[in-house]
């Protein structure tokens, strides 16, 4: 036997069991690592906003604390908003539900020739087994419930700590992290860091400024037509409108359609037309001016990263997909050199005609083939050839 084979066996087992190790601590640090993903687009996110007031000679901790509030009213306000709406709603449909169950029992009589009563059908509901096997398996859910609650408030506080202690040691963390670099290395560092502090800020309060534009037309309709939940369906609209590339504003305005349906059927088909006429105007008028100096990306590009981020990483990753792809569209932008395009005109999907082309001779062999028949005329010379 060599005397390197034991030294190679040992050292290839020492490999594989480091591999095995760092994959099961991957795995168990998956949910962390993501937190922490999360954590810093929203530091970055707020950054531009404490640094201002850290400027202005607040301390970057209270500045911090200060933003975070404001997210937290403004997200405790949403859902209160929702909640009501769809408490409103579920209230409405409890109270209507013994209505719709007589008209449908009444046209089951009349079409089937039954005697049935609403009374009978509810004895009937309330004594079946599958019912009662169904609030068992509800109850037993609950706890399922309650348990993705919680571990959602703590993955949610997990996120707000990180998120603040990268945004209020900010400066400190830069430090740290340019101190174990050369000093070429720090500049490329933290000219990296500023385009990502730049594109992230920028498209959230881009996003945000539209949303709020949004809102705030779609409110107006709505308190025109007399909808109910005005306030938290415009809401809606605005955020799920914003932060949805491409389709987020069709989805966002199926519900409000739907709440007007409720009051008028000709409201929803208003409310459809103004969804339809805002987009175009979103698209062509609004959005050019708002994002052109924060983020530029083409909106296929944008519904394909969101579908990419979708995949991997699931809601977290539809959410910072746009920023993640305008920070590297960015890199390449700064660190990629171009060259002027020529004035060709298949750059401009026009192709490029010259005799003697194969495409051109197929074409001629065509003219001169009979109709009806497929024996070939005699080729008759060009005279401009």
């Amino acid at each position: 036997m060599p005397a390197w084979l034991p030294r190679a066996m040992v050292l290839a087992l020492a490999l594989y069991a480091c591999f095995r190790l760092g994959s099961w601590a991957f795995d168990q640090l998956i949910g962390l690592l993501i937190n922490i993903l999360i954590a810093f687009f929203l530091a970055l996110a707020i950054e531009p906003a404490v640094s201002r007031m850290s400027e202005r000679g607040m301390r970057r901790g209270l500045a911090t604390f200060l933003v975070f509030l404001v997210v937290l009213i403004a997200g405790a306000g949403f859902v209160v908003l929702l909640g009501s709406m769809l408490a409103g709603q579920i209230v409405d449909m409890v109270e209507e539900f013994p209505k719709y169950l007589d008209s449908v029992i009444n046209w089951i009589n009349q079409n089937f020739h039954t005697d049935l009563s609403r009374v009978e059908v509810q004895d009937s509901l309330l004594h079946s087994d599958w019912l009662q096997k169904y609030v068992q398996n509800s109850a037993t859910g609950v706890l399922d419930v309650s348990t993705t609650v919680l571990g959602g408030l703590f993955r949610l506080l997990t996120i707000f700590l990180f998120s603040f202690y990268f945004a209020a040691d900010g400066p400190r963390l830069r430090r740290a992290l340019c101190s174990v670099l050369p000093p070429a290395r720090q500049a490329e560092v933290l000219r990296a860091w500023e385009i990502a502090v730049d594109k992230t800020g920028g498209y959230l309060y881009s996003r945000g400024l539209m949303a709020l534009i949004s809102g705030s037309a779609h409110y107006i309709l709505l308190v025109i037509l007399g909808v109910p939940y005005a306030p938290a369906l415009a809401v809606w609209v605005g955020l799920v409108s914003q932060f949805i590339p491409t389709i987020g504003t069709y989805l966002a305005g199926a519900l409000p359609m739907l709440i007007a349906f409720t009051v008028d059927p000709w409201y929803a088909l208003w409310v459809l037309g103004f969804v339809v006429i805002y987009q175009q105007f979103e698209n062509y008028v609004l959005q050019p001016k708002l994002t052109s100096k924060t983020v530029d990306i083409h909106p296929a590009v944008a519904f394909g990263s969101v579908i990419a981020g979708t995949a991997l990483m699931g809601a977290v990753g539809a959410l910072i997909a746009i920023p993640a792809v305008a920070t590297l569209q960015a890199f390449l932008g700064a660190y990629v050199k171009r060259y002027d395009v020529t004035d060709d005109p298949r750059v401009h999907g026009r192709h490029l005609w010259r005799r003697g082309d194969p495409v051109l001779s197929r074409l001629r062999g065509l003219t001169t083939r009979a109709p009806g028949n497929d024996a070939e005329r005699p080729n008759v010379p060009d005279p401009q050839a």
